[in-house]
């Protein structure tokens, strides 16, 4: 199958694979991006990474903690760093944030319906942000826990603007210290789960397979196949599993054990960057 030279750069755009790779994997998968992506990873293309599921906004992540038992986690977004980074911008940032916690709404749709004021909705707060900023200002999404002991930890990538990635984690007992570690972890790792148990069975098969057709690829002997598999496998929970983490502050031991000595259990977590899923 032809590929157009969009479809190429497209599929770069997404992936960070190089021009080549990417005009082949297009060809292999018939014109479909998703497999595109599958034979990138399996032909070990370097650089290959979820950028498809990124978004190309700009904007800051804020946070509201009542007492240590409640807390909020809100991405707002604007077009550019020049707005994010304005006082204006930044309060109905707060101001959400705190909204938030009183009200607590179950998504960002039932949000926006709500009233901040008499006559003013949340919606309609944005749209007066829009109009006297001459930018889009949306509300991405948000977090809430009140379930255990909140601790939030929040990140700027550069000290001119507003703090651009945040983590909220909630843990089954009080421990100030422990849950700044691990909010500071997930800041720099990005786990997506908290354990193995909690990643979808499809998500597995999906990569036991990948890894069975890499092994294939590179030439690896039949009777070695399934521990390799397995290891593979037990890698990307490494990758994407909180609890299996190596720890940023010490590697030798995981996330899971330097709770285990502490004494205290994640319960739950979300971490957000800003134009990033």
């Amino acid at each position: 199958m032809a590929v157009s030279a969009a479809d190429v750069k497209r599929l770069r755009e997404m992936t960070g694979a190089g021009m080549m790779d990417c005009k082949k994997a297009l060809e292999e998968a018939d014109g479909d991006f998703d497999k595109a992506v599958e034979i990138l990873r399996v032909h070990g293309a370097k650089g290959v990474t979820k950028r498809a599921e990124r978004t190309a906004s700009n904007g800051l992540v804020t946070s509201y903690i009542e007492g240590t038992q409640h807390g909020v986690l809100l991405e707002l977004n604007c077009e550019t760093d020049f707005v994010a980074k304005t006082p204006a911008f930044q309060q109905i940032a707060a101001d959400v944030s705190a909204f938030v916690a009183a009200k607590q709404p179950s998504d960002v749709a039932e949000l926006l319906g709500l009233e901040l004021e008499a006559d003013k909705t949340i919606q309609q707060l944005l749209d007066e942000a829009n109009a006297s900023m001459g930018e889009k200002i949306e509300i991405r999404r948000f977090e809430r826990f009140a379930d255990g002991y909140v601790t939030v930890y929040l990140h700027k990538h550069d000290p001119a603007l507003p703090p651009s990635v945040g983590a909220l984690v909630e843990t089954d007992v009080a421990n100030e210290e422990v849950g700044k570690n691990v909010a500071q972890h997930i800041a720099a790792m990005s786990p997506l789960y908290l354990s193995r148990e909690d990643v979808p069975e499809d998500t597995v098969a999906n990569e036991r397979r990948i890894a069975e057709e890499t092994a294939r690829e590179e030439g690896k002997p039949e009777q070695a196949l399934p521990k390799i598999i397995e290891g593979r496998v037990n890698g990307f929970f490494k990758d994407v599993c909180l609890l299996e983490q190596p720890w940023v502050r010490d590697n030798k031991k995981t996330i899971g054990a330097y709770l285990q000595e502490n004494g205290v259990q994640v319960t739950k977590f979300a971490r957000f960057k800003v134009g990033q899923v």
